[in-house]
């Protein structure tokens, strides 16, 4: 952890960084990353942090069922450092995922641009004519044939929503648990998207100097 030591409180998420410019943890999966619609929806990451750090605010998302690293800056003057960091890709992201099927290849890439589908939102697509270019490197891990899957290293160059869920699924390998994306047995497959982001690395938002942050894979 940089900068300050903190005692965690009770329903704050592990804590992997803090210091007076950023505070970032590691998110857990099925919380929220800001708030959603109606008070049942209230409870996310920025809530359990502002009510200990009040000037922090999110620079980025995770998905509801996505673990790992999430950064939060604050003061305004870091809060637009870091979105421009996002904005301008000085962010290197590495996931991990288990999904269904054993890839042949050990590495590669996918290069499908992305769309909302908006009558299905909050989906995504494929959309060669309209969609956004979207690019995603893959590097397998491990393969189990007992059980069918693969794992996965992913790093995502461009940042589109829900990129390596569509990206995988499209490319017939869909990550285990994932409700939206997945045919009804692989979702089945485990109790929670298995989908974490556990590097991110980025210039610090008042230093400049690179600093990597880590989450442990929990699956």
């Amino acid at each position: 952890m940089g900068g300050l030591q903190a005692k965690v409180p009770a329903g704050l998420p592990p804590v992997v960084w803090l210091d007076e410019q950023m505070v970032a943890v590691d998110k857990p999966s099925g919380l929220l990353s800001v708030p959603g619609r109606g008070a049942e929806h209230a409870d996310c990451v920025s809530a359990r942090v502002q009510a200990v750090w009040a000037d922090a605010a999110i620079v980025h998302r995770l998905d509801m069922g996505t673990s790992g690293v999430l950064v939060l800056g604050r003061g305004a003057q870091a809060q637009r450092a870091l979105s421009r960091a996002f904005e301008q890709r000085q962010t290197d992201k590495v996931y991990e995922a288990v999904v269904s099927g054993l890839l042949a290849d050990d590495a590669g890439e996918i290069d499908w641009p992305l769309i909302c589908d908006w009558p299905n939102r909050p989906r995504q697509k494929i959309d060669p004519v309209l969609g956004k270019p979207s690019l995603t490197r893959w590097e397998v891990l491990a393969r189990d044939p007992v059980h069918g899957t693969t794992r996965l290293r992913l790093k995502p160059v461009t940042g589109r929503s829900h990129q390596l869920r569509v990206h995988l699924m499209a490319l017939g390998h869909p990550i285990l648990g994932d409700e939206l994306y997945a045919p009804p047995e692989v979702v089945a497959q485990a109790p929670r998207l298995l989908l974490h982001a556990c590097t991110l690395s980025l210039p610090h938002p008042v230093s400049g100097v690179r600093v990597c942050l880590q989450a442990p894979v929990p699956f």
